[in-house]
């Protein structure tokens, strides 16, 4: 209910929802910020799964994807939203199904690659590490076999053939595998963008487990210590692909070649040559502006609160316009001037800092170069207080996502596209951040120094936003994750932000319920479109997609309808005003199965608890078959602030998980909490997909 309330009425604060003359509005002034009431928040999606990212095709159709190995598709033509494909993925902390991206030549000559970045399960065969993946006849060795440690999984780069409204997965051509260390967080996820001569650029987190470093570098060398807490190992490591950006250019049977220009020459011994930039942590969110060829990064570092003179600085977020191939120092330095120290996991004894100009990587985990490149600057970097330099990005949690930079046409707008955003955002860098829930926009000068930073449609909700992308309408894309931890939460959703100051026209807020949402066939539905209605007070035009095909099978306001084969059915309700403008909202129909309603009878909210202590839980499952415990499972995560550490897993309908607390936080001075999550997924059946029920508790530790 919050969020309907909240889109209904983003960006329309001066507008009643009843019949109003619609303005004639002059083009706006590129110099001066449009005003938010002329900009409408538009839902398309508000069931998206456990939202990852968004590619937007150049018909108007959205593709997003979930962790869970989902890809959906939001076709405007008809406001439905269908699966395109599942993925089966090996699921494990932030491990799964990770982004999306579509070939820059999409829809040009019989071109509908779509590139897909993904844990496939564990029991796909491993690629040789030491056995390169570029396809080319004068690639370099980069190893022998006995140089790597065995890698446990992979993260692998695929495109597919989209065909019509489907992803083909039997047309998968694989592109390029990433090692990782599977079973042990963190920072898997990665992000995929393109340039304008079509180089492929792939974002890879550090895949290091932060939890036992205080809060500040993870470097421990230890003997017999697991590998995955020393992030000079995969970060640091210049033969090594995690930590990174990658510059690839892909060919047409999916194998690659690396363009000239990355940040080791080929044949260089020691090195990976599709390195463009290395020393990243958490590298989630990255985009190319596609008139400069500009790439935007926005990176993490660990969650330390406060600087310590015996280990190195606070937290700090980063964002980066990189021009050229560099080393961003992680683990060793935030920026040249914010080094970290040298720390001996065995002694507890801090070195001397490290230095940024030469930095050089000594641990036994290493198997690439010693002597690294100097550390670049980034354009930003702030922390969890107020920063000096760049106050407008206010305080709270660290969650720095680089957005896209607008290009506004001229030729495509009012006309063909009038929900394309004022050429006031023309080549002004967007960067959104996931805790702070908000979006920014930064003005570099020719040279491309920032001097500027304004806030971007403050009034207008933005729960902890997951990707943002300009469509080839102009409108801005935005996918949203909302509240909550390693589910569907409430307010997760896909929506497109239009900007209506060219005309004034709003589109409709469609509201969709039925009496019924499951049971068996045949299954007789009542819906209703009970408060649906126009800001301009326009008269609506109704068309109901109630079965499994793109005819429209109603045109009344609240039609009747009967299931006859058992299935999961988006019963949509697209309205159209009479200017054209049109929106959609569905309902899901489930016949001959139903979701499993799922119950933590224990620990249960408000329960006193101190980390440390084992908690107990019991999980009460209601379905419409027989309920196996062995398939429920109830995960511990560390809540700090608004984002959250997956812990530990156990399954059962009974059970005990211990809370504990990674080093690095402190229960008396930071804002944690322990979050436990049931899920239970029914094994479907009879051509029914498996539905999965979750609940979530939240537990505040006494002080």
């Amino acid at each position: 209910m919050k969020r309907r309330l909240a889109l209904a009425v983003a960006g329309l604060t001066t507008i009643a929802l009843t019949a109003t003359p619609t303005p004639t509005m002059a083009a706006p002034d590129a110099t001066s910020a449009p005003p938010e009431t002329a900009f409408q928040k538009v839902t398309l999606n508000d069931r998206p799964g456990e939202p990852m990212d968004l590619a937007v095709l150049p018909d108007g159709r959205v593709l997003h994807v979930t962790r869970a190995g989902q890809v959906w598709l939001h076709n405007p033509a008809t406001g439905r939203n269908t699966i395109a494909a599942t993925l089966d993925v090996y699921q494990h902390d932030e491990e799964g199904l990770q982004n999306v991206a579509i070939d820059p030549n999409f829809g040009k000559g019989g071109n509908n690659w779509v590139y897909l970045y993904y844990s496939p399960p564990m029991d796909t065969p491993v690629d040789d590490p030491s056995t390169p993946d570029v396809n080319e006849g004068d690639a370099p060795t980069w190893g022998t076999e006995e140089d790597f440690a065995p890698f446990e999984g992979l993260i692998r780069l695929s495109r597919f053939r989209l065909v019509k409204d489907k992803l083909d997965l039997s047309t998968e051509q694989q592109i390029l595998d990433v090692p990782v260390d599977r079973g042990i967080c963190c920072h898997v996820g990665g992000d995929i963008v393109f340039d304008s001569k079509g180089n492929l650029y792939l974002s890879t987190g550090d895949d290091t487990n932060p939890f036992e470093s205080g809060g500040y570098t993870p470097i421990d060398e230890r003997p017999g210590r697991n590998p995955a807490y020393d992030a000079q190992r995969s970060s640091a490591n210049t033969n090594d692909l995690r930590g990174k950006i990658l510059r690839i250019k892909v060919r047409a049977d999916g194998s690659y070649t690396v363009p000239d220009g990355n940040l080791f020459k080929k044949g260089t011994s020691g090195t990976r040559p599709e390195i463009y930039l290395m020393g990243l942590r958490n590298p989630f969110r990255i985009e190319l502006n596609r008139k400069t060829d500009e790439l935007y990064v926005g990176d993490y570092s660990p969650d330390a609160s406060q600087p310590n003179p015996q280990r190195g600085p606070a937290g700090q977020g980063k964002w980066i316009a990189a021009r050229k191939a560099g080393n961003h120092g992680w683990p060793y330095c935030v920026t040249p001037d914010l080094p970290y120290r040298d720390y001996d996991f065995a002694t507890n004894q801090s070195g001397e800092p490290f230095d940024c100009a030469a930095p050089v990587n000594e641990s036994p985990h290493n198997t690439g170069l010693r002597k690294l490149p100097r550390v670049e600057q980034p354009d930003v970097w702030y922390g969890y207080g107020l920063s000096p330099n760049f106050p407008e990005l206010g305080t709270g949690g660290i969650g720095p996502m680089a957005g896209p930079a607008y290009q506004f046409d001229h030729r495509t707008t009012r006309g063909r596209n009038p929900v394309a955003w004022p050429a006031y955002y023309d080549g002004k860098p967007l960067f959104y951040e996931w805790t702070r829930d908000y979006v920014k926009a930064f003005e570099l000068d020719r040279r491309g120094a920032l001097r500027g930073i304004e806030s971007v449609l403050p009034s207008v909700v933005f729960d902890n936003p997951m990707d943002l992308e300009f469509g080839p309408d102009g409108a801005l894309y935005v996918l949203e994750y909302g509240d909550g931890f390693f589910s569907e939460n409430p307010d997760a959703q896909l929506a497109r932000i239009d900007y209506i100051g060219w005309d004034g026209n709003h589109s409709p807020v469609p509201q969709v319920s039925a009496t019924q949402t499951a049971g068996l066939a045949p299954l007789t539905v009542e819906f209703s479109s009970e408060g649906t209605a126009d800001p301009d007070g326009d008269r609506l035009r109704y068309e109901w997609y109630l079965d499994d095909d793109d005819k429209v099978d109603s045109r009344e306001a609240n039609p009747t309808f009967t299931y006859r084969k058992n299935g999961i059915y988006e019963a949509t309700l697209k309205v159209t005003d009479q200017k054209g403008r049109s929106a959609s909202a569905s309902v899901r129909v489930v016949v001959g199965n139903a979701a499993p309603v799922v119950e933590l009878v224990s620990p249960v909210v408000g329960q006193p608890f101190t980390f440390g202590d084992v908690v107990r839980f019991e999980v009460r499952v209601t379905d419409d078959q027989p309920v196996d415990c062995a398939r429920v499972s109830v995960t511990y995560i560390l809540g700090h602030d608004d984002h959250g550490h997956p812990m530990t897993t156990a399954n059962g309908c009974t059970g005990s998980i211990t809370t504990t607390v990674p080093s690095g936080h402190d229960p008396a001075t930071d804002n944690l909490s322990a979050v436990f999550v049931a899920s239970y997924t029914d094994p479907g059946g009879e051509g029914l997909p498996p539905l999965t029920g979750t609940a979530e508790v939240v537990l505040v530790p006494t002080r």
